[in-house]
């Protein structure tokens, strides 16, 4: 059998080495990767259905939705308002590349273009691409693992997501910190072009909804009115429900759409 010179051994350790340690690491940019995509996916399994209630607090005035979330992979979503009256059967579809909104005060569907995604939904501190996850962070952004260690006695991870050249995104950059013992995320930071932090995401209320450990709490604050915020409370999940295409219609949107 042929023998392997001693520096070509050197040579195969040390490269494996460099690709097992540090944050810019192969091995390293895989497990970012990773990371990131079990938080994009966290509260929608393979399909799922959620109640929550969503409280607006601005400088001026207050108000609180409650709704019905329906979502199928990264695709397809159906958000339904029930409360307040006024304004229950106000409805938001995403299928696949395409969204709309309806207004049955008015029983018009709107087709929401893509340079509307980054306006408020709902008079809320979330986005139109927020509610309805238009974005995949996996693939619209390029993510490396900025810090591993300790942070107020918690292991973390703090991921930087910087935009593919190609991505049609607004964000400059984003900045997620995730729990290393239950991969649950604690905050994420958004920042604009100019490297200025726009907006914060808070995750809290770490419970088991539908049998998964999930953040119930979602709050947004936006950076120039600190004051003001968006709280996003689930009070049930349900995962993996067997729905199918044909329910995210716009049928279903003007409807009413039922599990």
């Amino acid at each position: 059998m042929q023998r392997v010179p001693i520096a070509m051994c050197r040579a195969i350790l040390a490269t494996a080495a460099l690709m097992m340690t540090g944050p810019g690491s192969v091995l390293a940019q895989r497990s970012a990767r990773e990371i990131i995509d079990h938080v994009d996916r966290i509260m929608r399994g393979e399909s799922s259905h959620g109640i929550a209630t969503m409280e607006v607090v601005t400088e001026h005035w207050e108000r609180s939705i409650t709704m019905d979330v329906w979502s199928l992979g990264t695709e397809y979503t159906l958000i339904r308002i029930t409360a307040p009256k006024k304004e229950a059967g106000t409805a938001t579809l995403k299928a696949e590349d395409d969204i709309w909104n309806y207004l049955p005060r008015v029983d018009r569907t709107i087709k929401i273009p893509a340079s509307l995604m980054m306006g408020a939904w709902m008079g809320s501190h979330f986005t139109n691409d927020d509610i309805v996850k238009e974005s995949r962070l996996i693939e619209d952004y390029d993510i490396t693992i900025g810090y591993e260690g300790v942070r107020d006695g918690v292991d973390v991870w703090e991921l930087n997501l910087s935009p593919k050249p190609e991505a049609a995104v607004v964000w400059g950059r984003i900045e997620y910190q995730v729990r290393q013992r239950d991969m649950m995320p604690t905050w994420t930071r958004y920042y604009d072009e100019d490297g200025t932090l726009v907006r914060t995401f808070t995750f809290s209320d770490f419970r088991r909804l539908g049998g998964r450990l999930v953040p119930a709490v979602m709050e947004a604050r936006p950076e120039d009115k600190p004051d003001e915020r968006t709280t996003v409370r689930y009070s049930d999940l349900e995962f993996n429900l067997g729905l199918d295409q044909s329910f995210f219609s716009l049928r279903a949107l003007r409807s009413g759409a039922r599990r």
